[in-house]
């Protein structure tokens, strides 16, 4: 049996055991030593040395093995990583990961440049500590990086702060010093022969890297560049499909837009050829293009649809005028409605800030459309009205001669005189002349711009209109709304101003029903017209009422129920609810010339109490109650009131 002090067997079994394990370089000296320490003969420690030496260059060619394993095993999952398409970041912050891991160094980092700055950002960093060193920039040229960039070439340094092959700048070494970086690795990203970014890799103390580290790194930036290309194709792929996608979405838009641009024209044919009306033109083009249509005529009053905005209406209706095309104003289309060049109205559509050429075409053939039924209508309108206007003035020349007989003549000509109207007498507010040729032919003039003015403002309703003496007469419906009479002839001279081109008075006689009625009221008005002349308001509009003490003088009724009641109206209404004495107060005032003093004492109330009673009156009529103007109706309403015995 070989004793163990003088075999070599127990040593090489060691030796065995730890390239087993794997175990440290320098445990594999402790066997040689541990055999002099027995006392082994110099034979057996030669072999022991020998063995010794076998067992490192083994153990270096195991740790050479492992570690291309490691890196074949990292490159393979690179490779996955490009191979799945996994999103860029995600696969360049893998790779700098890996690059770091089998390098065994502090950091890893890679740059890329910026076309649109002109220099190089940090894009993905690991193992870095430093905020500064994380949103460098480097200029084209300066630093390793540069100096990679511009030959292409991997370049290392063990120690960058004393290396003088590339240019130092005060910001890189700022940003390195501030992460405690000493020795840097970096190689480029190639693409086609093209560097397209830096690699690095670095440590925190002075090392060397050696060729295998650089050829490693090097691999794992050609990975890198393969993703920056890879998705720079994806990119022009996706970019490529979205416009394709937008040609084709364009393409179906426009084929869609061309059928409903044809259905929309065989519609509005359809409705015109089956007698449609203006309304039901608009209805039908809101529907094909998806908004609400207005139609306005000449004023700009709507003839269908809800009221259009005003401001800066007029200019983009002149404007289409000019055009000859629709136009935008805003977040709404107009379109001027022409007969040659004579203005019609106008079309205008909400709700479609954006339209096509398609939906455009459509909304201008609506206007082409909407100027045919309006032509039609405006040659029904003035035959209807020639009639009509002989019934008109038959009634206010011999109302009484026949009544049942102009009630029949106006239910065939859909007037129904049964019902109440309202008499408005319009005339030119030039004011009377001195009589002869020259102004008579003026007035004349005048009065047939008048006419046709009214039969443009009564067109689309129910009313009538005609010449009656020095004036022009028209009968409306009245809608029975309170204060309608003076809103109706305050309408009525604004839009007939517009409408000839002049200043028009308007009086206003009171609602009426019956031929001999309606004759009374016309009365009302011709006098209330020839009111507004003497007291300097031609070019107004009103009736008898709202003239105040005078319209009770000229009113055919002398309505003193209706004038107190509106002047003293809130005053009565609140005394009726509250049981106080506001009209009492008030004509004591009156009486007792503006005096508190004596009002009180005509009341027998305190001074106090008669000012927080006018202070009231104040509240319900206004703060003009007491201007002369307001205090000489307030005092006849008064007196009247005292006089009927209300």
């Amino acid at each position: 049996m070989n004793d163990p002090h003088t075999s070599s067997a127990p040593a090489l079994r060691r030796l065995l055991d730890l390239l087993a394990s794997g175990a440290a370089t320098e445990d594999f000296a402790d066997v040689l030593a541990e055999a002099r320490r027995r006392g082994a003969p110099e034979a057996v420690l030669s072999e022991i040395d020998g063995a010794t030496w076998q067992a490192l260059r083994v153990h270096r060619t195991l740790r050479q093995h492992r570690r291309r394993e490691a890196e074949l095993t990292a490159l393979f999952d690179t490779a996955g990583d490009l191979a799945a398409s996994r999103e860029l970041d995600t696969v360049l912050q893998a790779i700098v990961r890996r690059a770091r891991m089998l390098l065994g160094t502090d950091t890893a980092y890679l740059t890329l440049p910026d076309e649109a700055a002109g220099d190089t950002y940090m894009r993905v960093t690991d193992g870095s500590v430093s905020v500064l060193f994380q949103t460098l920039r480097l200029s084209l040229g300066d630093g390793l990086g540069g100096l990679v960039a511009q030959t292409a070439r991997p370049y290392a340094t063990p120690d960058y702060r004393t290396d003088e092959r590339f240019h130092h700048t005060g910001t890189i070494d700022a940003g390195v010093l501030d992460e405690g970086l000493v020795a840097i690795i970096g190689v480029p990203l190639l693409l086609g022969g093209r560097v397209i970014g830096v690699l690095f890799a670095a440590d925190r103390s002075p090392r060397a890297f050696s060729p295998d580290e650089v050829a490693l790194l090097c691999t794992l930036a050609a990975h890198a560049a393969i993703a920056l290309d890879t998705a720079k194709s994806l990119a022009g792929t996706r970019a490529a499909l979205a416009e394709l996608n937008s040609a084709n979405a364009l393409i179906r838009a426009h084929s869609a837009a061309v059928q409903r641009a044809e259905q929309g024209h065989d519609r509005l044919t359809d409705l015109v050829l089956r007698g449609a009306e203006v309304p039901d033109v608009a209805a039908e083009v809101a529907v094909l293009l998806g908004g609400g249509i207005v139609v306005l005529d000449t004023g700009g009053e709507p003839l269908a649809g809800r009221a259009a905005p005003a401001e800066g209406l007029a200019e983009a209706v002149a404007a289409s005028r000019a055009e000859g095309r629709s136009v935008r104003h805003r977040d709404t289309w107009v379109c001027a409605v022409l007969a040659g060049q004579e203005p019609l109205g106008a079309l205008v559509l909400l709700g479609r800030p954006d339209l096509d050429d398609a939906d455009r075409r459509l909304f201008e053939r609506a206007g082409v459309v909407t100027a045919l039924l309006l032509l039609l209508r405006r040659s029904v309108a003035e035959t209807e009205n020639r009639v009509r206007g002989e019934l008109l003035a038959d009634l206010l020349t011999a109302p009484d001669r026949d009544p049942a007989g102009l009630t029949a003549r106006g239910r065939r000509l859909g007037v129904d005189l049964g019902r109440p109207h309202l008499v408005l007498v319009a005339e030119p507010a030039g004011g009377a002349v001195a009589p002869n040729a020259t102004n008579a032919a003026n007035a004349a003039t005048e009065r047939g711009r008048l006419a046709g003015a009214a039969g443009r403002y009564l067109f689309g309703s129910r009313g009538i209109s005609a010449e009656h003496g020095e004036s022009v007469v028209l009968l409306v419906p009245d809608d029975g709304s309170a204060g309608g009479t003076q809103r109706a002839a305050e309408q009525a001279a604004e839009r007939l101003a517009r409408l000839a081109g002049f200043p028009v008075t308007v009086g206003a006689g009171r609602a009426a029903a019956g031929p001999v009625a309606l004759a009374a009221s016309y009365a009302e008005g011709l006098r209330c017209v020839r009111a507004l002349r003497v007291l300097g308001r031609a070019g107004d509009g009103a009736c008898a009422r709202t003239l105040g003490f005078l319209g009770v003088l000229l009113g055919d009724g002398h309505d003193v129920h209706g004038f107190v009641g509106e002047v003293l109206g809130p005053l009565l209404d609140y005394d009726a609810r509250r049981g106080t004495e506001l009209v009492r107060t008030l004509r004591a005032y009156f009486d007792c010339g503006g005096s508190l003093t004596r009002a009180k004492d005509e009341l027998h109330v305190h001074v106090n109490t008669v000012v927080q009673r006018l202070d009231r009156v104040e509240v319900l009529l206004g703060r003009d109650w007491n201007h002369p103007e307001r205090s000489l109706e307030l005092q006849l309403a008064l007196r009247l009131q005292l006089l009927a015995g209300a």
